[in-house]
Order: structure tokens, then C-alpha cells, then sequence
């Protein structure tokens, strides 16, 4: 269903518009680990996480007709915002369904981008149909916030550069959630002549992806929550088979070692990261079989959180 010429297409599309993100490394890490470890910092991408590489992908792929109608989603998180910037690039409206308990600092990102915000009840059924309803009104295109191969290529933009960069990698990594970034992530590294292995973070409180890879059959997410809250859906009907037939592995992180892990990022290499970007990291320090002289490359997938507490007025 989809390959690597289509990323590389994606590439063509939207390199001018997206931001090719830094790659960073710390010998911290790479001593705590015994590792050599490089890091794909998506957390400087405009909107402040990938998402916004599938969302412009989707947006700029809409023929004239299309775009006319706008685009719809529904999104609580990175994806919101991202297809609202990714639509006012291109002078398209952005319907955007959020649960009525999105966080505030998320709403305030999507009206600063632009985008038009019907709020709904904070359920999956009561997104998809509000959804529904607004692309019957307005005929708008919908975006899935994973499971579009337009997103999936366009998540598979970062590994592409991230390879560009580092073709010596070993392996590389990625949080898992819906599984656009991972799916994507993979087709790309193992389109490579050398060979590299694809791994992927996940909390073990919402370990959906590690048992569909582990029984070959799509789960249900139905975990518990998690600090990680970028990573609380479940993988895709399309995401689904390309991980399947790409990822190596996925290892498991607890709670406590995400925000060690997260911690020791943003103390060590002075960076702002999400919870979700930190499940990669953590899940390698909670299992380090297998990485002893390695070379690693991680996505940090975003770098949205609300620092609105670091400034409460003192007691």
C-alpha cells in the first residue's frame, strides 16, 4: 500500500516547508548505556512535534477541488495543531473536533493556527461523529491523524533525513502510538542497502502495539492511562501491516523510568521533550539487552508540554 518512492515523493513535497530538525547526541547517555546513541530532535519541528510532516504531506497532496472543501479531523493533541498550520500554508480551512477536556495549552496551539474547533463529548464515538457530521456539512476531507498513507509518508520524511544524516546506524527508534511515525519510520530503514534494525518504544501500561507485533493480530488499546499521552491510541488498519512486516522489536517502559528518561534528556542535553518522546530512551534503560556497542538513532518525537506550573505564583 505504500512504499519508499512514496516517501521520497513526500520529501519533494514538503522539504521546503517543514523544518529539517537537528541531530543531536550525548555522551551521557551513550556512557550510561554503553552505547553510541544519536537523536532526531522533531521537538524543534514547526508545531513542536512530527506531526506536522504528515499533516503539510496531506494537505499539499489535495487536488484544487479538494482543498476547496477544507480538511477535518479529530484530535486532542499534535495532530490538531499541525493540520491547522499545515492547512493556513496552503489558505484551507481546518475543521478541528476536540474532546470538550482537551487540555488548554493544546486548544490555545489550534486557534493560533487557525483552526475552526467544534468541542465534543471526551469519547472516541463521540469524536468520530461529530467528525462525521462536519465532513457531511461542509465536505471536508478528512486527515486521520495515523492511519492516511499520505501521513505515513509524510511521518517517514523525518527517518528519511535522520538516514541521510546517519547512514551508519544499527538502529533506530521510535515511540508507538497509532503508528504513523513508526510505520513510516520503518519502510524507510529497511529500504537502506545496509541492513538496520526498527524498534519501538511503548509504555507498558498501554502495550497494544508489543502484543499485536507479538501475535500477529491487531489489540484493541485498552490499557491504562499513561504519562505518555501522545501514545494512547491504537495502531491502525494501515499502520498496522507495515509494522508487522518492518519492526524487529518493541520494548516496554514504566511509568516512573518515562520521566526519568524524560528528566535525564532535558538535564543532559538541555532540550524540552514530551513524555512520549522520552518511551524510546526509557524503555532502553529499563532493558538494555542487545544495544552494548551499538549505534542507536532515536526520534524524539515532540517537545509539547505546558510549562505553565514552572511559573504559579509562589506561596
Amino acid at each position: 500500500m505504500i512504499d519508499f518512492a512514496q516517501i521520497v515523493e513526500a520529501q519533494k513535497r514538503i522539504g521546503h516547508l517543514i523544518r529539517k530538525t537537528p541531530v543531536l547526541t550525548c555522551a551521557h547517555i551513550n556512557r550510561r548505556l554503553d552505547a553510541e546513541f544519536v537523536f532526531k530532535c522533531e521537538n524543534f519541528q514547526k508545531t513542536g512535534a512530527f506531526k506536522a510532516r504528515g499533516a503539510t504531506n496531506a494537505v499539499q497532496s489535495l487536488s484544487g477541488s479538494e482543498a476547496e472543501r477544507g480538511v477535518v479531523t479529530h484530535s486532542s493533541g499534535n495532530h490538531a495543531a499541525a493540520l491547522a498550520w499545515a492547512a493556513g500554508l496552503r489558505g484551507v480551512s481546518a475543521y478541528i473536533v476536540m474532546p470538550s477536556n482537551a487540555p488548554k495549552v493544546k486548544v490555545a496551539a489550534v486557534e493560533h493556527y487557525g483552526g475552526k474547533i467544534t468541542f465534543c463529548e471526551p469519547n472516541q464515538s463521540a469524536r468520530e461523529a461529530t467528525c462525521q457530521r462536519i465532513q457531511q456539512e461542509t465536505g471536508a476531507m478528512l486527515v486521520h491523524p495515523y492511519d492516511d498513507l499520505r501521513i505515513i509518508a509524510g511521518q517517514g520524511t523525518a527517518a528519511f533525513e535522520f538516514l541521510e544524516e546517519c547512514p551508519d546506524l544499527d538502529i533506530v527508534m521510535t515511540p508507538v502510538g497509532g503508528g504513523g511515525l513508526l510505520a513510516g519510520t520503518s519502510i524507510v530503514a529497511k529500504s537502506q542497502q545496509r541492513p538496520i534494525q526498527v524498534w519501538a518504544g511503548e509504555p507498558r501500561n498501554v502495550n497494544d502495539a508489543a502484543e499485536s507485533l507479538r501475535t500477529g493480530i491487531r489489540q484493541p488499546s485498552i490499557g491504562e492511562r499513561s504519562i505518555a499521552d501522545g501514545l494512547l491510541t491504537g495502531l491502525g488498519e494501515l499502520t498496522f501491516p507495515v509494522i508487522r512486516e518492518h519492526v524487529d522489536e518493541i520494548r516496554l517502559a514504566e511509568e516512573a523510568m518515562i520521566r526519568d528518561a524524560q528528566r535525564l534528556i532535558m538535564e543532559r542535553m538541555k532540550i524540552v521533550i514530551e513524555p512520549s518522546a522520552a518511551v524510546p530512551l526509557a524503555s532502553l534503560l529499563e532493558n538494555s539487552v542487545g544495544i552494548a556497542g551499538r549505534k542507536i538513532g532515536i526520534i524524539l518525537s515532540g517537545g509539547n508540554v505546558d510549562l505553565s506550573a514552572l511559573w504559579q505564583p509562589t506561596p
